[in-house]
């Protein structure tokens, strides 16, 4: 339902299908989309037709189907988060490390489609921030892989700590463990109290009959927040000190920790007792994501034990545009001040792309760039 949505808003579905195709699995399964409507309401349908087999992956062997796609920093990250964060929620319900669960509904390949396609569409609008009113679990029960349960199912809940949600407004399950690991990791702020103003709207519509349309809704829009310059509280920075680990491994530990949810990862030298020479290895991230962010950094660096310090973020309106230069139109991310002016930059991948194409320095490129980026914004 979320990727019929995605696509019904806009995401070209002849993208979707070539992104997924980086994957090892195209003997594995089909996708059939359609146009379909529930009690009154239309939208897309997608239908993932896997292959009737019980080679659900683990988590690890996830990981690697991830990265061999090479695809996008962005969708990467994405979902390889989205797949920690489940990784991490089925090892706390079950008490085993995160590596070592074995996936069963989220390891088939319709899921695995499910939620590297929701990281491909998300990517392919870029939005600045992903917003969602509280979460509506059902009621009832539902048959998983280790028995029948009460709705939500053990892992859902998991997912959603943190998160507003309501329960009983249907009678079965209303969101999955992928649909909750999805929003878990992806949504900025629940419940919103800014001013939102759709532009575009797309319906991806379900299977299931319930009392109300089985309907999810995506929109694309401006957001005014509350407090135009305030973020929504709820971030934590996660540190520790470490002074027993090479070099080279700080580079793979960050890439770790931006796939298992942090938003920013950075290392400043400092000076320990006895003059020990060491780091302070600092993640940003959501409160949602502070269990598996941390349990990435106690997994895979030396350190026996770091600080989680809670911190409010103020953050600038900014918008991505796309601005005509002499070489080349560009993303530019653009900021407004307090005092009102406007200052924009352009994106690095971009300039970096135009400067090889052009048999420029990628210096003499972007001096160039940002200096007729300022004369535009000035006029």
């Amino acid at each position: 339902m979320n990727l019929a949505a995605f696509l019904d808003l806009g995401v070209p579905e002849s993208h979707l299908r070539a992104e997924l195709a980086r994957l090892p699995i195209q003997s594995e399964y089909d996708i059939e989309v359609r146009t379909g409507a529930k009690m009154g309401i239309s939208g897309t349908h997608v239908k993932v037709h896997a292959q009737d087999t019980d080679d659900h992956r683990h988590h690890a062997t996830i990981v690697k189907m991830i990265k061999h796609a090479r695809y996008p920093t962005g969708t990467e990250q994405r979902a390889l988060a989205i797949f920690q964060a489940i990784a991490v929620a089925e090892g706390k319900i079950h008490n085993v490390p995160p590596e070592r669960v074995h996936f069963h509904e989220v390891g088939a390949v319709d899921s695995i489609i499910d939620i590297i396609g929701a990281a491909i569409a998300i990517e392919y609008v870029n939005p600045d921030i992903i917003l969602c009113n509280p979460v509506e679990l059902g009621g009832g029960f539902v048959d998983c892989a280790h028995g029948r349960f009460p709705v939500p199912a053990p892992a859902t809940q998991e997912l959603l700590v943190g998160a507003p949600c309501t329960y009983g407004g249907v009678d079965g399950e209303a969101t999955t463990p992928t649909g909750a690991a999805i929003l878990g990791v992806s949504v900025d702020e629940f419940s919103p109290s800014g001013r939102f103003t759709p532009n575009k709207v797309g319906y991806g519509i379900g299977f299931k009959d319930f009392v109300i349309p089985n309907v999810v809704r995506v929109a694309l829009g401006e957001y005014v927040p509350h407090q135009p310059a305030m973020a929504a509280i709820g971030h934590v920075n996660i540190e520790a000190n470490i002074d027993d680990m090479s070099p080279e491994a700080y580079e793979p530990l960050m890439q770790t920790l931006f796939a298992a949810g942090a938003v920013d990862v950075f290392i400043t030298p400092i000076i320990m007792k006895k003059s020990r020479p060491a780091h302070i290895v600092s993640a940003l991230c959501a409160t949602a994501q502070q269990h598996a962010v941390s349990d990435a950094l106690l997994n895979h660096s030396t350190t026996i034990g770091l600080r989680i310090i809670p911190f409010e973020k103020r953050m600038l309106p900014r918008d991505v545009v796309r601005m005509e230069t002499s070489l080349g139109t560009i993303s530019v991310k653009c900021v407004m001040q307090p005092d009102g002016r406007k200052r924009g930059k352009a994106e690095h991948d971009e300039v970096l792309a135009i400067a090889a194409s052009q048999g420029m320095d990628y210096g003499e490129a972007s001096s160039l760039i940002a200096a007729e980026i300022r004369l535009q914004f000035n006029a």
